[in-house]
């Protein structure tokens, strides 16, 4: 793939999935209960290999640019779909990168399956953009631990199957003494609730009342569970611009067909200038957006220095997610108040947009990663000539 255009395979690949899509994915998302997991169109995604290319060839991660292909064509077709597919792969890459191959056989083809539902279990109520901050207690008990505290904002809690849990297990250590553990979502002592957020995801409140995990349960190495999390989010957060690429364009082609057909001052609405450079503006965005995320991919996927890596990955999701904001602001705008109507399509896109640039890091965040990386470049090359 050069830096603009898909090959041959990967454009036959995105047209398969969106057919999929269309077909099939669509009105089982429809049939769902919003903020809640659903099964059935898990197991479709299964049925249709979907889940599966989230582990690639060696069983462990996708290649990244698979990966935002998939989000992407998804994001722009079915946003229901995509999230349940980005939720699959942030609750299972912990255990698939770090994992032995038992804890992640143990999971993986139910994963891939749609038969097993995956949850990253990091942020708490004190502990959002600070995720060093944790406070969930794993306290020492003979060969194990006693989980002890909360989470929220957990995706697909409290309904997964399994949770990649990150618990405190040294005092005072902020991200040295974080540990990731397996846990399983029957385990005693577990318990949740589910969360009415803005955009209709699967994400809720988990309890953990003295829940017991074992040394075989730990993802990595005990105190290292910090390297587990932020692994993870470096893996997923260009997909993450992909996700927003998908519902950035889809709110283009919205604004695209309207404003070309809705008679208005004389002619079709796209006649008026004003209207032609916000649709010239949105484009531009939506085709940055796109190149940086795909940049950011085959960074990763090339295996390129991964202080470099982490720099495209931020640059990608802060331009593309807050790019997707504009876009489809502007495509509500163009349609005035009937996009404003619940279920249109932009009334839809407009409460799905606003959580990418806060969740897997902040625009903030992204900022200061994009920010360090190039301060320490430069000092680092300057000592270098000293």
């Amino acid at each position: 793939m050069s830096a603009f255009a898909l090959t041959d395979e990967q454009r036959t690949y995105v047209r398969q999935v969106r057919e999929v899509a269309v077909a099939e994915l669509i009105p089982l998302a429809e049939q769902g209960v919003e903020g809640r997991v659903n099964r059935p169109l898990l197991e479709a995604m299964g049925s249709h290999g979907l889940l599966s290319r989230l582990f690639g060839a060696t069983g462990r991660s996708a290649a990244a640019m698979e990966l935002c292909l998939l989000r992407e064509t998804l994001a722009e077709v079915c946003t229901d779909a995509e999230t349940a597919l980005a939720l699959q792969a942030l609750g299972s890459y912990p255990f698939v990168l770090f994992g032995t191959e038992g804890q992640a056989e143990r999971y993986r083809d139910g994963v891939a399956a749609g038969t097993v539902v995956a949850s990253f279990a990091l942020s708490e109520a004190e502990a959002g953009s600070d995720a060093a901050a944790l406070r969930l207690r794993a306290e020492p008990d003979g060969d194990g631990w006693r989980l002890t505290g909360e989470k929220t904002w957990i995706s697909n809690a409290p309904e997964a199957d399994v949770y990649t849990v990150f618990a405190r297990t040294t005092a005072d250590a902020r991200a040295r003494g974080i540990t990731a553990f397996v846990v399983d979502g029957g385990a005693p002592g577990l318990s949740g609730e589910q969360l009415d957020m803005l955009a209709p995801h699967a994400l809720g409140r988990l309890i953990f009342d003295g829940v017991r995990v074992e040394r075989a349960d730990v993802l990595g190495e005990v105190d290292a569970g910090f390297k587990v999390a932020m692994r993870t989010l470096d893996v997923l957060r260009p997909s993450v611009g992909a996700f927003a690429v998908g519902m950035a364009q889809a709110g283009l082609d919205a604004a695209i067909e309207h404003t070309t057909r809705r008679q208005a001052f004389g002619g079709v609405l796209s006649d008026q200038q004003a209207v032609s450079h916000l649709l010239a503006e949105m484009a531009t965005r939506v085709e940055a957006s796109r190149l940086l995320v795909y940049a950011a991919a085959s960074a990763y996927d090339e295996g390129i220095a991964a202080e470099l890596v982490t720099r495209k990955a931020a640059m990608a999701k802060l331009f593309a997610t807050e790019s997707a904001q504009f876009v489809v602001d502007a495509a509500m705008q163009l349609h005035g108040a009937r996009a404003l109507q619940r279920g249109h399509l932009l009334e839809r896109l407009y409460r799905d947009v606003r959580a990418p640039r806060i969740y897997e890091g902040a625009s903030e965040v992204q900022r200061t990663i994009i920010g360090r990386s190039l301060v320490q470049a430069a000092t680092r090359e300057r000592t270098e000539q000293a």
